[in-house]
């Protein structure tokens, strides 16, 4: 077995350190040396007081979650270390840096003083993949915090800084300096001393009457279970219990609570998002020792919305930007755009005035596009006109230094084609960021038949600098995340035309768990940009020769109902708020009557979700049979942070799993035959069909 905890003796203290790369994660490994070596402390005359350490750049950020598939956690259990803890008669410290979280903020609560870098943070994060904190967190943090604190910790399972630890009574102090040294000066102080009420299992607790009724206020306002919201009731369920029944029953609870929540569907999807994630980073079969390309530069063609979003996410990480644009105008507003943004943020306190000037600074704008020459990136963020597009490339092959990557900013359009006019396509790739740019996390990354690979992995890296989740795709129409919402479009569409109205279409999928539904998504991002990537695609013949094929959102065009910019779209908009239209309703019914679409009053929330979502499903099993995404957890990633696919439900393939794909044949095959197939609307994946005969 691996040597991954280690003592030290200095002085009378006994420092014990971690080191289980890349996070210290807590493992069966991990558990069994460090209950040995604590208990080989607790019987060494010589050490009067314990230091508890993790080498790397962080403390423990938590548990080996492939653990999580076992019926049983492989002993010891955490709780049985954390009661060792409880029972020593030396006063033991944590000193953290980095993250802790999870298993590793429960060690550090379960040792009897807690001391940090300036720079740490703490969380119970358990809830994000489906489950509560296992190992003592709901009982022992409110125990030290209060619950209303501890409540808001671990139902949100986001991170607290050190001032805020501090504050709250989390830490008993923030050290200042080199960390191992300040630690081990502190515990020097405390040597001999006994932990004695420091240690929060044997701590008389009770809550106040106001802070029970305010976690009792906020259970009642959790989603349902089925909604997603079934780790985070029995959190607070679970954190409700500390003081009210004996701690080792309490604890007790927490554990039975802990496994009825990780064999749920909730847990399992949020617990393959998590990897999905982490794999989706990965490129497969790139050659050995590549050499990744230079990038602390950045150009941008194109200062519109996305343009201005784009160089604001590269500022946000302290890149110079060089904004391009022939119009002076636009880029008066692009400058404006930039600095309501960062001042909006300093009004809401989460950002100095100091830094919100850095990031301005960070930006500059110009109309000479031989600015952009020295640039390590250029990415071109134009409208989509292919035409411009293509002009743009060709400007760039002459002007770009050699070696510079070149990227489109396109969200359909064949990537390819603008490489070959490059003259340099070994150095194009797409970078299709999703809007609000520096708020939305997803990045497609979209590799073309001739990207070089170290500027597929150059960009994939990139990404995580600019906090970015990343997912590479290949050239097709759409890519992963736009091709496959044809088809959910599709059928929105034609459910108006049967007589569904967009209010009972969005509140189907939103009910579902969707964050947005159909109309109001597209309405909120501009009917007239749809309705030109519809027009611009059947130009180049990339959709089906179908005149009903998205009709209605080109009529809403041609109307002048753009959505929410012109206080008309799919509805009629009170400032943001959107308001059924008889006048929209009119001209669904109009569409339906002129193309034959029989109208009816029997469609249900069901059948919604399943028109909408089946012929979503189905084109993500044919992107996978192309090749176009190397796995079907990439094509998760990209619904989960560009679409509003909800995070519970796993991804739209993920999803597939857990409904049972034979059942989606089967649902298929019954759309087909009540509709009709004549453009092989409801044809079934090859890869999908096999479920009937597995």
């Amino acid at each position: 077995m691996a040597e991954l905890v280690t003592v030290a003796r200095k002085g009378p203290v006994g420092v014990v350190t971690i080191n289980n790369p890349p996070v210290n994660a807590s493992s069966q490994a991990v558990r069994v040396q460090l209950l040995a070596l604590l208990k080989e402390l607790e019987q060494d005359g010589n050490v009067s007081a314990v230091l508890i350490c993790c080498a790397g750049r962080t403390f423990m950020a938590g548990a080996d979650i492939t653990e999580f598939d076992l019926p049983e956690l492989p002993a010891p259990h955490p709780n049985e270390i954390h009661a060792f803890l409880d029972s020593m008669s030396k006063p033991v410290v944590a000193a953290m840096h980095g993250t802790t979280l999870g298993a590793g903020l429960e060690l550090a609560l379960s040792c009897h003083y807690r001391v940090a870098g300036s720079g740490a943070r703490f969380g119970l994060p358990e809830v994000k993949l489906g489950v509560i904190p296992g190992a003592g967190g709901t009982q022992r943090l409110p125990r030290l915090i209060g619950l209303q604190k501890a409540v808001a910790m671990i139902d949100s399972g986001e991170m607290v800084s050190a001032a805020e630890a501090l504050d709250s009574g989390l830490l008993d102090a923030v050290l200042e300096g080199d960390l191992a040294d300040a630690a081990l000066q502190y515990t020097e102080k405390l040597a001999g001393t006994h932990p004695g009420p420091r240690v929060l299992a044997y701590r008389p607790y009770s809550a106040d009457t106001a802070q029970q009724a305010a976690a009792k206020e906020l259970l009642a306002r959790l989603h349902r279970p089925g909604r997603g919201g079934h780790a985070r009731r029995q959190a607070v369920e679970a954190t409700l219990q500390a003081g009210q029944i004996p701690f080792d029953a309490a604890l007790e609870d927490e554990g039975r609570r802990f496994v009825l929540c990780r064999d749920t569907d909730e847990s399992r999807a949020l617990r393959h998002a998590f990897f999905a994630e982490r794999a989706a980073a990965r490129i497969p079969n790139l050659p050995a020792n590549l050499t990744l390309r230079t990038i602390q530069t950045v150009g941008i063609i194109g200062s519109g919305t996305m343009g201005t979003g784009i160089a604001m996410s590269f500022a946000n990480a302290g890149f110079p930007v060089v904004l391009q644009d022939l119009n002076e105008q636009t880029l008066e507003r692009a400058r404006k755009q930039v600095q309501t943004t960062y001042n909006a943020a300093v009004a809401k306190g989460r950002m100095s005035a100091e830094e919100a000037a850095r990031r301005s600074a960070l930006i500059q704008t110009t109309v000479d596009d031989t600015q952009l020459a020295g640039r390590d990136l250029i990415i071109e963020a134009v409208f989509e006109d292919f035409e411009i597009k293509k002009a743009i490339f060709r400007r760039l092959g002459e002007i770009a230094r050699p070696g510079a990557i070149l990227a489109s900013n396109t969200s359909s359009l064949d990537v390819n084609v603008l490489a070959e006019c490059s003259g340099r396509a070994g150095d194009v790739l797409g970078m299709h960021f999703f809007s609000p740019a520096h708020i939305m996390r997803l990045l497609e990354v979209v590799r073309c038949d001739t990207t070089a690979p170290e500027v597929l992995a150059t960009i994939m890296q990139l990404a995580k600098r600019i906090n970015k989740v990343a997912a590479v795709s290949g050239v097709c129409f759409g890519f992963i995340g736009n091709r496959m919402l044809e088809g959910y479009l599709r059928e929105a569409e034609f459910l108006l035309m049967e007589g569904a109205t967009p209010a009972f279409i969005d509140q189907s999928l939103e009910e579902w768990g969707l964050a947005m539904g159909p109309c109001r998504m597209i309405d909120m991002a501009g009917v007239d940009v749809a309705a030109k990537v519809v027009i611009e695609q059947r130009k180049a013949g990339n959709l089906p020769d179908d005149d009903t094929y998205r009709i209605v959102v080109q009529t809403l065009f041609e109307r002048g109902r753009h959505g929410q910019k012109t206080g008309q779209g799919y509805y009629r908009y009170e400032g943001r708020k959107p308001v059924e239209d008889e006048s929209a309703l009119e001209i669904f019914r109009e569409l339906g009557q002129k193309y034959g679409v029989k109208q009816r009053n029997d469609i249900t929330a069901q059948e919604v979700v399943e028109r909408c979502l089946y012929p979503l499903i189905a084109e993500g099993y044919r992107i996978l049979e192309e090749g176009i995404a190397y796995r079907a957890g990439d094509i998760d990633v990209v619904w989960l942070h560009g679409y509003g696919f909800p995070a519970y439900r796993g991804g739209p393939m993920f999803h597939a799993q857990t409904v049972g794909e034979h059942k989606i044949v089967a649902a298929m095959e019954r759309f087909a035959a009540e509709r009709g197939n004549p453009y092989g609307y409801w044809d079934i994946p090859q890869s999908l069909a096999k479920a009937l005969t597995a």
